[in-house]
């Protein structure tokens, strides 16, 4: 049995975002429940229910565990924890950032494409995760390998840009290297697909996602330009390395025909008009045969 809990299923700054006044985010901060605040997008999966792995170590990743139980300190030694691995889809702030947090002397293994383990290496401050204590390991594409016993993993490059940080002001353009990748995760014979991350469907990501039985997929824009139409940036979707989900090429129309059993949004940025209950566009995607992601949300395949 593969057990995936939702602990995160916001975008970069989560909902509400801290700095911003936008409509939704007023709602969120407010308390309106049909606003639920969401922590920025992360994973926890298990085969076992006792050993668990982290996809994406999000910035609030100390909350996310203590929201979830399944994810704190047993009884016996006095410092334990049965989050035996976390596994990187890529090198933004919103997926490493949370390293930090576990830097209290717990062993784990750590696992990224090579693009992601150049990040970590090139800065000093991950140091602080012992590797006395954290092993890191590569990910080579489309090769599985298993983070735990009983939990499978194989990661596939999936479109995607370099790291916002790593941007010299120039568009770098589309990369298709490990800079994002697409995790297929399995345990007793069922597969759920996270790919939290993607700028574009492909031919070949098409042919990989055709039949499943669950995808998690990039929801970070209901509309290519909504940033811009909100006045909160001067990019779409796309150049930030995010398709949208309607429009031409758009998740919507991407996933028409390919027999995905359950499909889930993940990754929402704060302006998206699909984090509320009420909104006409959440409405648009459940007619769709869509769900939104919210925090602590268990999926049991």
């Amino acid at each position: 049995m593969l057990r995936a809990i939702v602990l995160g299923a916001g975008a970069g700054g989560g909902y509400p975002q801290w700095n911003s006044a936008g409509a939704g985010c007023r709602r969120a901060r407010a308390g309106d429940p049909a606003a639920k605040p969401r922590s920025q997008a992360s994973l926890a999966v298990s085969a076992d229910g006792e050993r668990w792995v982290v996809v994406n170590a999000s910035p609030d990743l100390r909350q996310q565990i203590a929201a979830t139980p399944a994810l704190h300190p047993r009884h016996g030694t006095l410092r334990n924890s049965p989050i035996a691995a976390v596994v990187l889809t890529g090198a933004e702030v919103d997926t490493l950032a949370g390293l930090l947090t576990m830097r209290e002397r717990q062993p784990f293994r750590l696992f990224a494409a090579a693009p992601g383990l150049a990040v970590l290496d090139e800065n000093p401050i991950f140091r602080a995760l012992n590797p006395d204590f954290v092993t890191r390991g590569e990910m080579a594409l489309d090769t599985p390998f298993a983070p735990v016993p009983g939990l499978q993993f194989e990661a596939y490059p999936v479109p995607g840009k370099l790291p916002l940080f790593a941007e010299t002001g120039e568009d770098p353009g589309l990369a298709e290297d490990g800079e994002a990748v697409g995790l297929a995760i399995s345990a007793g014979g069922a597969t759920l697909h996270y790919i939290p991350g993607c700028a574009m469907m492909t031919a070949a990501l098409s042919d990989r996602l055709r039949g499943a039985a669950c995808v998690m997929f990039d929801g970070t824009l209901f509309t290519d330009d909504e940033m811009i139409a909100a006045g909160a940036g001067p990019k779409t979707g796309r150049r930030m390395g995010h398709m949208p989900i309607t429009g031409e090429g758009g998740s919507l129309e991407a996933f028409e025909g390919l027999g995905v059993a359950r499909r889930i949004y993940v990754h929402l940025n704060n302006t998206n008009p699909a984090l509320l209950d009420d909104s006409p566009e959440r409405a648009h995607l459940a007619a769709q045969g869509w769900d939104v992601a919210e925090d602590g949300m268990e999926i049991t395949l």
